[in-house]
């Protein structure tokens, strides 16, 4: 865990519905199919990655959420605005958008697949008011994404989102949302950064991240152990009391140990865990794997191959075969902390 940057635009100014957080194989438009035979433009790249780092996050925090100590109600779709990049008007060609607010991810599954919405479609309305008329275009450009995101997250947490959008061909469609649980982190991807770090509230993992080229769920063991400092509240921990780094070095044991059961109960193989840190350990010497505030990669694949026992006869007590970290996972990291 690194200390998280405040908040800031992103490129896309992107930002997940009622997460602001994943499975493969959403439906794509004529228009993405298209991209497959030419190269793709930048902010094609960065919407693949964001799609990527939206379907992991999702597949997480609504896998765990029986098991996090409060939820949040989510859609599983992610929104950005067009009016928050240098030529909107590109943008909305690019994507094939009819106004502001476009589609930028949907989670398979999700209420919001369910429901027909894809990538690229276009939000019109939110709760009966136009994006047009009762969103005005703001200052800051990237504002009115995250207005849209916390109106669409109060309604999901009353009970319902009434939402209509349009389709890249024109048709205009309406739905009710009924949203579901979720470990409330946010997922997103900035722009023109290598790494990845926690907040307490999000996850927030760079372009240039290099995990984004790895495996999926080598992919997802990065971003679980990101998630699982927030789950652990280890950034307001050390908000409080300062970085101390034997502390430090005992929460990142902590993340890394609770990795592997955010796996399992999201479907991926726990033992992905241990092949994101054979791969990223060795190659990579800061972040995650720094000196004297880590332990070495090494002994870091040690502590995860010990939780795999725990993890196991965890599922045993369960009819669905999920592993109850809230019961059974013992945190290194005291919970009571001395003040600064």
């Amino acid at each position: 865990m690194r200390r998280a940057p405040s908040p800031s635009p992103l490129r896309a100014a992107a930002t997940c519905v009622a997460l602001a957080l994943a499975l493969p194989g959403i439906q794509a438009s004529a228009q993405q199919d298209s991209a497959e035979t030419r190269e793709l433009q930048p902010l094609e790249v960065f919407q693949r990655s964001e799609d990527l780092l939206f379907r992991v996050g999702y597949r997480l925090a609504t896998a765990n959420a029986d098991f996090c100590p409060q939820t949040v109600r989510v859609s599983g779709m992610l929104i950005h605005d067009a009016e928050s990049y240098g030529d909107p008007d590109a943008v909305r060609r690019l994507f094939g958008l009819h106004g502001d607010i476009g589609v930028q991810a949907v989670a398979p599954a999700s209420p919001a697949a369910a429901a027909g919405i894809e990538r690229n479609n276009t939000i019109l309305t939110i709760n009966g008011q136009t994006i047009a008329q009762d969103w005005p275009k703001t200052d800051p450009r990237w504002q009115r994404v995250f207005g849209l995101r916390d109106a669409i997250d109060g309604a999901l947490a009353l009970g319902a989102l009434d939402i209509a959008w349009q389709i890249p061909g024109g048709t205009i469609r309406t739905a009710t949302i009924e949203g579901v649980d979720a470990c409330p982190t946010r997922f997103e991807l900035i722009d023109s950064k290598s790494n990845a770090a926690a907040d307490g509230e999000r996850v927030l993992v760079g372009e240039r991240f290099p995990g984004l080229a790895y495996e999926e769920a080598a992919f997802a063991a990065a971003i679980a152990h990101e998630m699982a400092h927030n789950i652990l509240r280890h950034p307001q921990t050390f908000r409080e009391i300062g970085w101390k780094r034997k502390l430090v070095r005992l929460s990142e044991r902590d993340a890394d140990r609770l990795m592997p059961w955010l796996l399992q109960n999201a479907g991926y193989d726990p033992q992905a865990a241990i092949a994101f840190m054979r791969r990223w350990g060795p190659k990579h010497g800061g972040w995650i794997f720094r000196k004297r505030s880590h332990d070495g990669w090494d002994e870091r694949v040690e502590f995860i191959e010990a939780e795999l026992a725990t993890i196991e006869a965890a599922k045993q007590s369960r009819a669905d075969g999920r592993a109850d970290w809230s019961m059974f996972f013992k945190q290194e990291l005291p919970r009571e902390l001395p003040e600064k």
